[in-house]
């Protein structure tokens, strides 16, 4: 008994060498740490990552649960979440996007909490189509959901008749197929299978957003209910490196390094 003790406790010691490092949270953050983890990986092979998702709310009670190691946020932490260490990784815009068919290029703020609260309906409106608008939205919980609401809708509350989706890449999906639709994603997410509208006319780009002209923007945030020590602190060292900002750079987000702290 004594022995399979003793081979369970190096089993264990030589697994805990060998390093893992779970992170949870914010669809909107995800697929940007998945792809610094790749580069990651290449150079500590040893080191394995798993990304999961399920909302900024998720991944900041996973921290708290230490269900992962390092958690992901879109949003700034609420008061009774302030006990969590956090890591400034990047800044992000909230782009609305329709589809590339749809002619309207701008719109105004209101214009925008007029068509997700549902008190307006039809494009022919806008000075659009005669077409019924199809908005679609994040769930509850979700982080570009919190900074849309926060940011952009004030206190005007988002239609239970808009469309719910669970991730940006789902919302994306529906407005690339969709010519009525018209809903919110992750600015660094954008792609040609979307346009993205103005608002008040500040077009949602990089350059707007880091001289600060396009206002909506979000932190993208990594969580830690202790000092981060390990295999988590090589990760994060790595995305604060240049190498790592220079990723979340080329994929359309103003990195931490970059932001004026003045």
């Amino acid at each position: 008994m004594r022995r399979f003790a003793l081979l369970l406790l190096i089993l264990l010691s030589c697994s805990q060498r060998r390093g893992g490092i779970i992170i949870a949270g914010s669809t909107s953050v995800q697929p940007f740490i998945e792809k610094i983890a790749e580069h990651f990986m290449e150079k500590y092979p040893e080191i394995k990552i798993n990304v999961q998702s399920g909302g900024s709310t998720a991944g900041i009670q996973a921290t708290f649960n230490r269900t992962c190691n390092i958690g992901m946020s879109s949003r700034d932490l609420k008061m009774d979440e302030q006990a969590l260490q956090t890591v400034l990784i990047a800044v992000d815009g909230i782009a609305v996007i329709v589809h590339t068919e749809n002619p309207i290029t701008n719109l105004g703020l209101e214009q925008v909490r007029g068509i997700f609260s549902g008190k307006i309906t039809n494009w022919k409106e806008l000075g659009g189509n005669e077409d019924v608008i199809i908005p679609v939205t994040r769930e509850e919980g979700s982080g570009t959901r919190a900074s849309f609401e926060k940011m952009i809708m004030g206190e005007v509350a988002i239609s239970d008749a808009c469309l719910v989706q669970d991730s940006n890449g789902a919302v994306r999906e529906i407005i690339a197929t969709t010519p009525q639709g018209i809903g919110y994603i992750s600015v660094g997410l954008v792609d040609n299978r979307e346009q993205t509208v103005a608002i008040n006319g500040v077009k949602p780009t990089l350059a707007h957003l880091v001289t600060g002209q396009y206002r909506f923007t979000r932190p993208f945030l990594l969580l830690f209910l202790e000092e981060p020590q390990g295999d988590a602190k090589k990760f994060l060292d790595f995305v604060l490196s240049e190498e790592g900002q220079n990723i979340l750079k080329s994929d359309g987000l103003i990195p931490a390094r970059e932001i004026n702290v003045d």
